[in-house]
């Protein structure tokens, strides 16, 4: 068995499901989530909400089962840079350092997906291998 065919598995569900989970958990703290844009000071903040939730709960549920995931990790990864400028670039408090330099690897971990893919556990490998597509789907009606 090769157990290196997991790996690409695990690492998205290691960087997809805390994706997700912010994303779930901005749905429940809309009031907080917008003040807290409108804080850094970025403009419209309710637009900006609901891009966050898409991209962040959308996001990682698709990085996890692996479909499209390279677009995906390349939106997550420019998300991450832009959240990382925009909330955590007060170097002065360490905390937010720390933010800053959690979003860059993300961004790093993400960067590999776009480079490699999703692996062979994922939809994008099953599409390729010539499962049942959307496409297939309606060539056999």
């Amino acid at each position: 068995m090769d157990t290196t065919r997991y790996a690409s598995l695990v690492g998205r569900l290691l960087i997809g499901i805390p994706f997700a989970m912010s994303g779930f958990g901005k749905l429940t703290a809309y009031g907080a989530t917008t003040a807290y844009i409108a804080s850094a000071g970025l403009p419209v903040p309710p637009l900006a909400y609901a891009i966050a939730v898409l991209v962040e709960l959308g996001g990682g549920l698709l990085l996890i089962a692996g479909y499209q995931a390279r677009s995906v990790a390349l939106a997550l990864a420019v998300f991450s840079l832009a959240a990382a400028v925009s909330f955590h670039s007060n170097f002065a408090d360490q905390n937010q350092m720390i933010h800053f330099l959690k979003n860059v690897m993300m961004a790093g971990g993400l960067l590999q997906i776009f480079a490699f893919g999703a692996g062979a556990i994922s939809l994008d490998a099953r599409v390729s291998r010539g499962g049942v597509g959307v496409s297939q789907a309606a060539h056999a009606r």
